[in-house]
């Protein structure tokens, strides 16, 4: 009998070496970025403080028609990610609001605070994403880059 395995089975072994390999440099990507948001800042305060802040300064303007066009702007997001997208473009949509000193989250508050949350190598899909909803975000090309 031959005690040396196959060239078959060895061939599978490397292939899935690289298969795990690959799977946990994708989810340490994902950890490390993760984690570089938790580091505080200069002022002490990490992005994630900050996101949390602005959500929770902002909750009591939300009404039911601002809620319901952030679930709509979040629609595109693929279900895994979207609740996580939904908390910093919301955060983002908070700080307008507040900084605008609004009473209330408007239409308007949204379309500008979704687009300063979108990373500006997303800005061609969110473009066509509002075009398709037939969302007027003409006031704020100049943020499109």
């Amino acid at each position: 009998m031959n005690s040396q395995p196959s060239d078959s089975f060895m061939l599978a072994l490397i292939f899935w070496a690289f298969v795990l390999l690959f799977f946990m440099s994708v989810g340490g990507f994902f950890m490390f970025r993760k984690f570089l948001k938790v580091l505080p800042k200069a002022d002490g305060k990490s992005k994630l403080d900050w996101q949390n802040h602005y959500v929770d300064s902002s909750r009591h303007m939300w009404t039911e028609a601002s809620k319901s066009f952030l679930e709509l702007l979040v629609s595109p997001v693929p279900g895994p990610f979207r609740d996580i997208a939904r908390h910093s473009i919301a955060a983002r949509i908070g700080q307008v609001a507040l900084e605008a000193g609004a009473s209330e989250v408007t239409q308007q508050h949204c379309i500008e605070g979704y687009i300063l949350a979108t990373p500006k190598r997303d800005h061609a899909s969110l473009i066509r994403f509002l075009e398709k909803q037939q969302i007027d975000y003409g006031a704020y090309k100049h943020l499109l880059g």
